[in-house]
């Protein structure tokens, strides 16, 4: 059965423009505000991943970092940030990636995975893919086996699941057109 996710999609708010002309940002502050629905995405986030012995969840700045982290606790796994490049203290490994609107780049701690550790990739939007794929590339890179990705918004009209090949992909609200 699909939960009902409507609470939840009613609380996220459109601003245009942001943060460039043509985007149409997915404010999800007013969500996070609401501990109910904030507890609700969390558990809908973790649940397809309770039995599949997560080790360690990614949260991808800066949003990611809100909604990885209580399900890392959720889990019953560890928490690692991936920052943007630049913002990490120690080693690094890195990977540049395309958004919808430029380009970036990711950073993680260079021991912050362990070979063969399953790591669960969260984020708020799943928009081109770009960032998730990165995500993805620089999990196996470290050895680590990503199991998924968990994100609260999914842009479908920009088909970003298509750079994330066979990586199971749990998103809880859908858009179809911008």
């Amino acid at each position: 059965m699909t939960p009902d996710v409507a609470p939840l999609a009613d609380l996220i708010r459109d601003v245009a423009d942001f943060p460039h002309p043509g985007v149409v940002f997915k404010d999800i502050t007013p969500l996070l505000a609401d501990p109910v629905a904030f507890g609700r995405c969390v558990e809908l986030l973790s649940e397809p991943f309770l039995h599949l012995g997560v080790d360690k969840v990614l949260g991808i700045e800066a949003r990611g970092f809100i909604l990885a982290a209580p399900v890392a606790l959720h889990l019953g796994a560890g928490f690692v940030p991936l920052r943007k490049g630049g913002k990490l203290p120690w080693k690094v490994e890195s990977e540049s990636y395309s958004l919808e609107y430029g380009e970036d780049r990711l950073e993680i701690h260079a021991d912050a995975l362990q070979p063969g550790e399953r790591v669960l990739v969260v984020d708020d939007v799943l928009a081109t893919g770009g960032t998730a794929s990165a995500a993805a590339r620089l999990v196996a890179r470290l050895g680590a086996e990503p199991v998924g990705l968990a994100c609260l918004i999914e842009l479908g009209f920009l088909d970003g699941r298509g750079k994330l090949g066979d990586l199971h992909v749990v998103s809880l609200i859908g858009y179809q057109e911008t």
